[in-house]
């Protein structure tokens, strides 16, 4: 039988535990969008032969695509039962599998769920976190604090919250009925939490790209990190558009389906800085595909969502820039991530750091 890198026997997926879980929200997060007031998770619990567990969560979005998302992975589980607890091979399989249906959407996320429960299993087998299982070494990132869509009061209340816990970052929600209103609310952050604290402000895809050229023209003097999606999120060439025009730079990325997104975003000049979501990357595989897609462009590379996970991913990621941190299912978390005067810590860390609080998980089971 072959051997893993520890010299241990190989081994393969035995089983894959699917369960759908509704967390609602402390403080429901505003966007220019919409409200959420929910976490619609599908946990999944991916059991070994020899009996290590490897767990991944995916978020999605609307409780009406929970039930779906979370039927879909178990009808994928069969595809890897069976088979060697191998993520990269594995990763490779299932897109050829989905080639003529595609791995975007619902899809995307059950395949990105398995992939990043694959690597937790890996690393947890070999005793480790899952930067270890890839080659890297744990250090310190820079982490920010998200901001809702809050009103020039709240945001500012919120952002000193953050600036209290030691954070060097946060990124409001903006995209009010007027440029007047967005210029409020970053001016009523900066005075909340001084000079010494990077702010970013997310537009949410609610501007076209005529819009968002003349509101950034008015924000381009107040000391913005980065404006995240001014524009529908794959309007690539409206993006480059809006990057050309105006002096602040932009942000994309948490809606990319996959790393042939980044790549023709990149190609476009899209933006600044990246930030792709863990999940809908492509899990720890994409992850990485991506990541060396941002370093072949010198590209700072953030994450979106998936706190615990992406602490991790961004340690061996070459062009690694901030940390997003919400708490959202810190409650069904037995141990969340730790963050100290506004880095991640992740001492003692095992595999991808998941491991479910059983008592949340059924009182909010769906």
């Amino acid at each position: 039988m072959n051997a893993d890198s520890t010299g241990r026997a190989a081994t393969t997926v035995q089983s894959v535990q699917v369960r759908a879980v509704c967390l609602p929200l402390a403080n429901p997060h505003r966007t220019a969008g919409g409200v959420v007031s929910e976490s619609p998770l599908v946990l999944i619990d991916l059991r070994t032969r020899d009996g290590v567990v490897g767990r991944s969560l995916i978020f999605t979005y609307t409780r009406a695509a929970l039930a779906s998302t979370a039927e879909l992975v178990r009808n994928l589980a069969h595809l890897v039962e069976g088979e060697a607890l191998a993520p990269v091979a594995l990763h490779h399989s299932l897109a050829r599998r989905f080639r003529l249906l595609g791995t975007q959407g619902l899809v995307g996320m059950a395949l990105a769920g398995l992939d990043m429960a694959l690597w937790d299993a890996l690393a947890r087998r070999q005793g480790g976190s899952l930067v270890e299982a890839l080659g890297g070494v744990a250090k310190p990132v820079p982490v920010y604090g998200a901001v809702g869509y809050d009103g020039v009061q709240g945001s500012a209340r919120v952002a000193e919250h953050w600036a209290n816990r030691g954070f060097t970052g946060v990124k409001a929600k903006i995209g009010y009925p007027s440029v007047k209103e967005d210029l409020a609310v970053i001016r009523a952050m900066r005075e909340a939490v001084g000079d010494g604290v990077a702010i970013m402000v997310d537009y949410n895809q609610s501007l076209s790209p005529t819009e968002a050229i003349e509101r950034l023209r008015l924000l381009e003097h107040e000391g913005l990190v980065w404006v995240e999606e001014p524009t529908l999120a794959h309007d690539y060439a409206g993006h480059a558009r809006i990057s050309r025009a105006v002096q602040v730079p932009i942000q994309t990325g948490e809606n990319w389906w996959g790393i042939q997104d980044m790549h023709h975003a990149l190609m476009a000049g899209a933006s600044s800085y990246v930030m792709p979501d863990a999940m809908k990357i492509g899990g720890v595989t994409g992850w990485l595909g991506a990541a060396a897609l941002a370093q072949s462009q010198a590209m700072p590379m953030s994450s979106h969502l998936y706190s615990e996970l992406s602490a991790q991913l961004l340690c061996v990621t070459p062009t690694a820039h901030w940390l997003e941190h919400v708490d959202w299912w810190d409650p069904l978390l037995a141990a969340p991530l730790q963050v100290e005067d506004g880095h991640t810590r992740l001492d003692g860390v095992v595999g991808s750091g998941l491991e479910w609080n059983e008592a949340v998980v059924a009182e909010y089971s769906v």
